[in-house]
């Protein structure tokens, strides 16, 4: 159930259309990796995440681990679910720094009750509302989704789901689930109206009510949006968060101490760390 920065065109379960090739063709794809970016970036902001400590977030739908890198990025751990083998070998080549689980999450969330501080998803929870077997049926499987992710997320904490609804029906199908899950909240919409920058995110609440928040865009007009959102994406990579800039050497160093937190095996800090190297000709 690989999450995709683009409306996912149906032709089959997902573990089959993200076959090794799509995998790759996927993550390598610079517009797809800058939305995939974008969303995820909304996808933690929405779940209101305290700023002082760092948090344990389920990603559903993980694929090659795009949305992770971000999560990684603002300091947090996480553990990423995917259905495609394949999606997840490029997750393990990239070595990213989430742990990762082959796993169909129609059959649920197979996580000790209150494990995650919250959980995100990016253009995964759709493929719920295909039945790509005789035995599967959406809503039961929609069911046994937000049951268990239920459960499985700490008291008081939000799930982010971005998703592609094909219609209203498939929608409601899907909230009408959630809520019966025991979960409050509510669609949030980005730019509703706007037909390319529109985006649909399932704000859940779990064991609280909270307030939802408001969707970007929605008091703009058009042309304004547009701005808004050019501005936006360049700014994240201008230190306005006092955060280190992508691919500096501070930012490397962070991402290397990170690991070492996590007992992974990282090469010595060396003078040459995060240095660009002279082209050749």
């Amino acid at each position: 159930m690989a999450g995709s920065g683009r409306r996912p065109e149906h032709r089959g379960p997902p573990e089959l259309f993200y076959d090794e090739t799509e995998a790759r063709k996927y993550t390598q794809n610079s517009r797809v990796v800058e939305i995939q970016s974008q969303m995820s970036e909304r996808a933690v902001e929405l779940l209101g995440l305290p700023e002082d400590r760092s948090c344990l977030l389920l990603d559903v739908g993980c694929g090659s681990g795009l949305s992770g890198d971000y999560i990684s990025e603002e300091g947090h751990y996480w553990i990423g679910m995917d259905i495609s083998p394949a999606m997840l070998d490029v997750a393990v080549e990239r070595e990213v720094e989430g742990d990762l689980l082959l796993a169909d999450v129609g059959h649920g969330i197979p996580f000790r009750p209150g494990t995650f501080d919250g959980c995100i998803s990016i253009s995964a929870v759709q493929w719920l509302c295909n039945a790509d077997k005789k035995s599967h049926s959406p809503p039961k499987r929609l069911y046994r989704f937000f049951s268990t992710l239920y459960t499985a997320l700490a008291r008081g904490s939000r799930a982010v789901l971005q998703l592609y609804p094909e219609n209203s029906e498939q929608l409601e199908l899907i909230t009408a689930q959630a809520m019966r899950a025991g979960f409050t909240g509510g669609m949030v919409i980005d730019y509703p109206n706007s037909t390319k920058a529109k985006k649909f995110f399932l704000c859940l609440f779990a064991g609280t009510s909270g307030t939802l928040p408001k969707g970007l865009g929605t008091e703009c007009a058009n042309e304004e949006l547009h701005q808004a959102k050019f501005t936006n994406e360049r700014t994240r990579f201008r230190n306005v968060k006092g955060k280190s800039v992508k691919k500096s050497r501070d930012w490397i160093l962070e991402k290397k101490e990170r690991r070492r937190r996590q007992g992974k095996e990282v090469r010595a800090d060396t003078k040459y760390t995060g240095r660009k190297r002279r082209p050749h000709f």
